[in-house]
């Protein structure tokens, strides 16, 4: 059956958007759902969390906001009987609870829905939704009525999928409403998402609001975990922000300036970034000489025939929406992909990246995307993930010592503000943040000439978006190529020295100087 998902609007009247915004709860609006006074967590030396009080009233939208490191983790495992607290109580509907686990937290009416969905994906939908409570007949279980609970309980979502398709085929969006449908159904009063549009294009993110808006018609409460700042304004009605495993403010949003929340995520004034005039855009980018340069590289129902440029000491930003070809551009002259078609110009010269070894050697980097599965070796020491790189392009038959590796990590972890008790600790432990910047300084380590930057701060909190920006801006001073891919318009227009813009896997134009703006990069992607 064909996946179709339909929004919701606000004339809709049908039977399946009345069932799922239902009664609203009759809890007093006063009267916190939930509640945590005085939580406090300690990891060894560290303070994970301090004395932080909490509240969440029935159908609100709660952002908990914070750097990594903040204790947002934290506050979600101490509510959810993950963790276990060292002071302190958590209260539901005013009265003490102690959850021993994340089952006994589900049974008292708290579901958490995670950025990494934990459900199974190779058992269908239906059988996710009721995993551990299927309906049974004659003591066996009852597929097909499992199948048609499911299929009456996604309607409610207006969703209108096939149950019985495992669920690893459908898009991450769809998976998110189905763990939501599955958490919802199991307990409907506290609903905690933990950065549950980070892997989400616009429209499914409107999507997902929409579902929200209606379990908060409900009163439900949800508590929201997020990095992005401009939906936490669209879809939050309070915000908690923590700093250090305190907590530093709780404000309406509406009443809560974005600088003012930005100051107090960060415990200082943000400087901003001046954005350069086209002319200095310009004679930056001219200055350096062209170090990389393809001519129609393409690859057969990937990427259509691609002609770029960029300069040492130049930041070209690659724009266009989802699906448009930036990624496969990046992948291409990488090396992860082979090109069918094109050349490839280094200083001048023609040369053959037939994989990414031999980008490496031509003195390129790259972050990529998707750091869980392309970047960061979670087994690894952060120490090994930051030398990778440099031991690659050295040989393996050249072995970095151990003292210079550990001089080389320390410098890393010191310029890029990498949260980790030492060097030795698996990378995998650490927050995605602070994963992000262990894959750049892996990549800054190498010393290469050319770095292509995959959307270099998704995910990433205030603080160390602020830092990467300002690292991107220092290496392209010093006379580093880069090639940057982002979703975020304004931080390409920021920075770019030029910008191609991209749509359905083509270039359409190239926007200079004091022609970028935001307004001609959507225009261009508008253009018929």
């Amino acid at each position: 059956m064909r996946q179709r998902v339909r929004p919701f609007t606000g004339r809709q009247t049908g039977l399946p958007y009345a069932e799922l915004v239902g009664e609203k709860m009759t809890v007093q609006k006063n009267t916190p759902l939930l509640q945590t006074q005085n939580l406090t967590k300690r990891f060894g030396s560290v303070q994970a969390l301090s004395g932080v009080d909490f509240n969440l009233y029935p159908g609100e939208v709660h952002a908990v906001l914070g750097e990594n490191g903040a204790g947002k983790s934290t506050l979600i495992k101490l509510i959810t009987g993950v963790y276990r607290r060292d002071a302190g109580e958590i209260l539901l509907e005013g009265k003490p609870i102690d959850p021993q686990s994340p089952h006994e937290a589900q049974a008292l009416g708290i579901s958490t829905v995670y950025q990494e969905i934990n459900l199974v994906p190779t058992m269908s939908v239906a059988e996710n939704i009721f995993l551990g409570r299927q309906p049974r007949r004659f003591g066996f279980i009852d597929m097909r009525a499992a199948n048609a609970r499911a299929r009456a309980l996604l309607k409610t979502y207006h969703l209108d999928i096939d149950v019985t398709r495992t669920l690893s085929t459908f898009s991450i969006a769809v998976q998110q409403i189905v763990a939501i449908a599955r958490g919802v159904d199991m307990s409907a009063k506290i609903l905690i998402l933990d950065e549950p549009t980070a892997s989400l294009d616009a429209q499914e993110v409107q999507m997902l609001f929409t579902v929200i808006r209606a379990l908060k018609a409900r009163g439900i409460g949800i508590l929201l975990i997020t990095h992005f700042l401009d939906q936490v304004y669209q879809i939050s009605d309070r915000i908690t922000v923590l700093r250090n495993g305190e907590r530093v403010g709780e404000h309406l949003t509406a009443e809560l300036p974005k600088m003012k929340l930005i100051t107090l995520m960060l415990g200082r004034e943000l400087l901003s970034e001046t954005e350069s005039s086209g002319a200095e855009r310009a004679a930056v980018g001219d200055a350096g000489g062209a170090f990389l340069r393809t001519e129609g590289i393409a690859r057969r129902g990937m990427l259509q025939p691609i002609d770029l440029s960029v300069a040492r000491g130049e930041i070209v930003g690659l724009a266009g929406l989802l699906g448009s070809g930036r990624t496969e551009t990046a992948q291409l002259i990488f090396g992860v992909a082979r090109s069918d078609a094109g050349s490839v110009q280094v200083k001048g010269r023609k040369v053959a990246i037939g994989s990414p070894r031999q980008a490496v050697q031509h003195g390129f980097g790259m972050c990529p995307e998707d750091r869980k599965v392309e970047g960061i070796i979670a087994d690894l020491s952060v120490r090994e993930n930051i030398i990778l790189a440099m031991q690659a392009k050295r040989g393996w038959l050249r072995a970095l010592p151990a003292r210079k590796q550990e001089e080389i990590a320390q410098q890393m972890i010191a310029a890029l503000h990498i949260v980790t008790p030492d060097s030795s600790k698996p990378a995998g432990e650490l927050s995605g943040g602070n994963q992000q910047k262990v894959i750049l300084a892996r990549w800054l380590a190498s010393q290469p000439e050319f770095l292509i930057l995959d959307e270099p701060t998704r995910g990433i909190d205030v603080g160390a978006h602020a830092e990467i920006i300002h690292i991107i801006k220092n290496l392209c001073a010093q006379g580093m190529a880069l090639l940057v891919i982002s979703s975020e318009l304004a931080e390409v227009v920021d920075y770019s020295h030029r910008v191609v813009v991209l749509r359905d896997r083509q270039k359409l134009t190239e926007l200079t100087g004091e022609d970028i703006s935001e307004d001609n990069i959507m225009r261009a992607i508008a253009e018929q």
